[in-house]
């Protein structure tokens, strides 16, 4: 006996192929999509692979800073500005000015009964008013965190030595004083600390040149005569405060 199986196959095809048409079409008319892919692959979030760009975007435009300048030396204290604007990394320009006392190696003072400070001899108060224009080099940036940026400095500018006659009172004999004009500068080295980009705290130990061929008056000495200063120079240490722009 002979068993023809394909009509048998074909019906269950077209059925299969019938259900199938429903259920794509009642989808279809129901808003639904034919085929829905996974749940979890609906958002897809990219992510930069530098997570620090916007800080360091940031960082990378502030360029320029000015600051406050405290200068102590064996001649007492100054204050000074300065302002920094940034080449590359390493290399920076600068310009500072300072106001600060400047004495003679030989004075010596005396502090009188009435609690009054004198030094015996002396002619000339001194001023000592530098405006230096400078560049400023950043050590080992590449080895060391930015919380310590070590650096070495220099600078050159016209400075003004004012001398007041010491036998009035300070700002009285300020009106009686003289200017006097050379050429100076400064080399130095020192180090910002923190690790803030917005702000600058740091230390800077310069040696001031600052000759003046001709002499001032200064002191009388021993032998009656009048000892003049050539050199108003020393060693400053100078503690810096100031912010980033």
């Amino acid at each position: 006996m002979k068993i023809n199986i394909f009509p048998s196959m074909r019906w269950s095809l077209a059925s299969l192929f019938l259900v199938s048409t429903v259920s794509l079409s009642q989808d279809f008319f129901a808003g639904k999509p034919a085929f829905s892919p996974a749940q979890n692959d609906t958002n897809i979030v990219f992510e930069s692979p530098n997570k620090n760009f916007a800080s360091s975007a940031k960082t990378s435009s502030l360029l320029d800073a000015w600051g406050l300048d405290i200068l102590i030396s064996n001649n007492g204290f100054g204050l000074g500005g300065f302002y920094r604007h940034q080449y590359t990394n390493e290399l920076f320009g600068t310009v500072t000015f300072a106001i600060s006392d400047a004495k003679d190696d030989n004075e010596v003072e005396y502090v009188t009964y009435y609690g009054q400070t004198i030094v015996p001899g002396k002619i000339n108060r001194f001023l000592l008013i530098p405006l230096d224009f400078g560049m400023q080099y950043r050590l080992f940036a590449d080895d060391i965190l930015d919380n310590f940026r070590p650096y070495i400095n220099g600078a050159i500018g016209p400075t003004l030595v004012f001398a007041s006659p010491y036998e009035r009172e300070f700002f009285n004999s300020l009106g009686y004083g003289q200017a006097h004009y050379t050429v100076g500068g400064y080399i130095g080295f020192g180090a910002f600390f923190g690790s803030d980009k917005e702000s600058l705290s740091g230390i800077n130990i310069r040696y001031y040149f600052v000759p003046f061929k001709k002499g001032i008056d200064s002191m009388v000495n021993g032998y009656g005569g009048i000892d003049t200063k050539k050199d108003f120079g020393g060693f400053f240490i100078t503690l810096n405060f100031g912010s980033v722009f």
